[in-house]
């Protein structure tokens, strides 16, 4: 069966990270496709699409201007990951307005153009969960903070507004996602870029006592990859986009030595949080029976990459 190749692709948030990684990657794989990206730079870095060749426009999708600055393109894919990233945001009103109204904007601009959306979710849509299994789309959700609950109404709204509708609208529940063009992030970067960091300006790389809390590290590649067969998805759904791995921090340091040919040992210190969590890993079965997916980066392969990258060794047109 030949794919169908999208006319008009829509990427919001895509200077950001994964946004640009996306956009970078759709370029590639749809040649013949138009790609706009709206992106209001409050946490994007242009340098990350240097080598873009589509259209930039500033654009807060929260506000009516995305609907003037979308009037005369009329996208057939949308793939929306426009939002306030920064999970320590207290401000209750603004992460509400940003992220569920911008989405509802998105949302209804996918109506008046029949298109396909595929939104970023997030895993933190399931709490501090206790038990140490992988965690599957279905299982209870426990928001535990703004962020995190803004996620979660925007999958009930995604779904609601399916139903209502007969639009696909596929949700890309990201783990914890690392890979070049994060560092704009600053102290918002992953932990493995910032450990890379510490151990680059020849300090000992700190983590909290005692190194053992894991995580699902998803190399951006792959999440690119899944967020791009979300699109296929046989109808409005949720998935996981993760390694299908928990590792620790203990592990992300050897592996940072390693890639680095250094000898670094850790710094342990307090955890100052009450809430933190100690484990995640996500349950990779639905979108591998669905859509084929299987990540192809383990945290080896991934760090030594993305080292690799950071070093100058291997070319990547995002740093």
């Amino acid at each position: 069966m030949v794919e169908k190749q999208p006319s008009n692709i829509l990427v919001t948030g895509g200077a950001g990270f994964i946004g640009a990684n996306l956009a970078l990657a759709l370029q590639e794989k749809y040649p013949q496709s138009k790609i706009l990206i709206l992106d209001d730079f409050s946490s994007a870095n242009f340098k990350n699409l240097k080598k873009f060749k589509g259209e930039v426009l500033s654009c807060d999708v929260s506000t009516d201007e995305v609907f003037f600055k979308t009037d005369d393109f009329q996208p057939d894919l949308i793939f929306h990951l426009a939002s306030i990233t920064d999970t320590t945001v207290t401000d209750q009103e603004l992460m509400m307005r940003k992220n569920v109204d911008g989405f509802k904007n998105i949302l209804e601009l996918a109506y008046d153009n029949e298109a396909t959306v595929v939104y970023a979710s997030s895993a933190s849509v399931y709490g501090n969960v206790k038990e140490h299994v992988p965690l599957k789309e279905d299982r209870e959700k426990s928001p535990e903070n703004v962020y995190a609950f803004s996620k979660y109404i925007m999958d009930n709204i995604a779904r609601d507004f399916s139903e209502k509708t007969g639009l696909k609208i596929v949700g890309v529940r990201y783990f914890n996602v690392y890979g070049p063009g994060e560092a704009h992030k600053g102290k918002f970067a992953s932990m493995i870029y910032q450990l890379y960091l510490q151990m680059k300006a020849n300090k000992r790389p700190r983590i909290f006592k005692w190194g053992e809390q894991k995580r699902d590290f998803v190399y951006v590649k792959d999440a690119v990859e899944a967020t791009i067969l979300a699109k296929d998805a046989p109808r409005s759904t949720v998935y996981n986009i993760g390694s299908g791995e928990a590792r620790s921090f203990n592990e992300v340091i050897a592996l940072l030595n390693k890639a680095l040919e250094t000898d670094f040992e850790p710094e342990y210190f307090d955890c100052p949080y009450d809430f933190y969590q100690e484990y995640t890993q996500a349950d990779m079965s639905k979108i591998k029976e669905e859509l084929g997916f299987v990540p192809k980066y383990n945290l080896e392969k991934g760090i030594q990459e993305y080292v690799d990258i950071l070093e100058g060794k291997i070319d990547y047109p995002i740093k």
